[in-house]
């Protein structure tokens, strides 16, 4: 989507696809075919600068950095487009030296991994992974990618973010798409017998042309934990089929609301961009007319984009509403448990998916609206607290 043009560049869309619940899993996938993933290539910087029009496009780069400029391609009949090819993230030999904007450390780590996560501190689905690794107490690095030119993940075919690099042993193990992310981690975690690069390999991509005859991919499984030779009764079933019915409602429903939102007034679109200037650290990390380019033209191009979005995923007049209905949604559900969290008494990948999104607007306006117009601050700070904590040590 793109108010400029039909085709948008890749980047805005940080696409995220449901796995079906009938999805019959095969691990390691039979009879794949390995082939490395191919991206479009973006414009330079050089071109960006050139006249209002690619300024504007400039912008819409930008917004999609932050994460909430984004947008889901609709497939109506997705099957019909499929070509049957299978593809897997493929481990690369090494990643350029690059220093990270920041170190998280933790003492209570016993992950035995060493990460690191290529991102926009402010996208949802980076707060998603951060929020995860936060958790579980799980020390990573941090490169915080440069918006225009993007220097930092030219090694990787995937031009997206977040992408997590695992060294192992051989090398480097990229890991892409933040829901795939944090389901390859989780089943480390839980069966650490298990070499990542083998998990990975439970997560293929399948390949298809979507309507507009253009070729994508799409990550199966990845809402799925693989364990291999462990038993599971009817109630655990129960317990896990709610967890990832509540996973795909963040990524396709509650993720939706975000956007139109943020970039509702040109006020509010720029107020939105100067904190994400702030807590991404920008001044630091960008030059100063990067920086600019980014908040003016980003803000202004997003609160075009907002209104389409509005029109795309149905929300109501009040889009406020719609974000309104969707977390007190959330809040019933959670409240049905008697407990803290849709866990019980811990979190879950729900849990933290949820709380990662809503964290990437804590500081904008939308956020305060929220938290007095809904019952969500007790299980958000509730959340705020454990993952900060580093509560999930304790399970690794």
């Amino acid at each position: 989507m793109n108010f400029l043009s039909k085709k948008a560049p890749n980047f805005i869309h940080n696409t995220l696809f449901s796995a079906p619940h009938s999805l019959k899993i095969l691990c390691p996938p039979q009879k794949v075919v390995s082939l490395r993933l191919k991206s479009t290539r973006v414009s330079s910087a050089s071109s960006i600068m050139k006249g209002v029009f690619k300024m504007g496009l400039a912008g819409i780069t930008m917004g999609a950095i932050v994460g909430t400029g984004y947008s889901i391609h609709q497939r109506n009949n997705p099957k019909d487009h499929m070509i049957h090819e299978q593809s897997f993230i493929e481990p690369v030999d090494e990643i350029p030296d690059i220093k990270p904007s920041r170190q998280m450390k933790y003492p209570e780590d016993r992950s035995n991994l060493k990460l690191v996560l290529f991102q926009y501190q402010t996208c949802p689905f980076c707060c998603k992974v951060r929020a995860f690794l936060d958790y579980y107490g799980i020390s990573y690095d941090v490169v915080e990618v440069d918006p225009v030119l993007r220097q930092s993940i030219k090694w990787s075919e995937y031009r997206k973010v977040p992408i997590l690099v695992v060294k192992t042993d051989d090398g480097y193990q990229p890991l892409n798409d933040s829901t795939m992310i944090i389901s390859a981690l989780a089943t480390y975690l839980k069966d650490s017998d298990k070499s990542l690069p083998d998990i990975v390999k439970c997560f293929p991509f399948i390949t298809f042309y979507d309507d507009d005859g253009s070729k994508k991919n799409e990550i199966m499984n990845k809402y799925f934990l693989m364990f291999s030779n462990r038993q599971y009764n009817e109630q655990d079933d129960k317990i896990l089929n709610e967890e990832r019915k509540w996973r795909q409602w963040a990524d396709s429903v509650l993720v939706h609301t975000l956007s139109p939102n943020v970039y509702r007034t040109r006020e509010e679109a720029l107020q939105a961009f100067n904190w994400f200037s702030e807590v991404g650290e920008w001044e630091a990390n960008f030059p100063t007319w990067e920086r600019n380019l980014i908040i003016y033209v980003g803000a202004s191009a997003m609160y075009l984009i907002g209104k389409r979005l509005k029109k795309r995923h149905n929300l109501k007049e009040d889009v406020r509403q719609s974000l309104y209905d969707e977390c007190t949604s959330w809040v019933r559900e959670v409240n049905k448990k008697g407990t803290p969290f849709l866990g019980g008494k811990d979190p879950n990948l729900a849990d933290l998916a949820v709380y990662g999104i809503l964290n990437s607007i804590e500081g904008c306006t939308t956020f305060k609206d929220l938290l007095e117009r809904t019952k969500i601050g007790r299980w958000y700070f509730g959340m705020k607290e454990v993952v900060s904590q580093h509560h999930g040590a304790k399970f690794v």
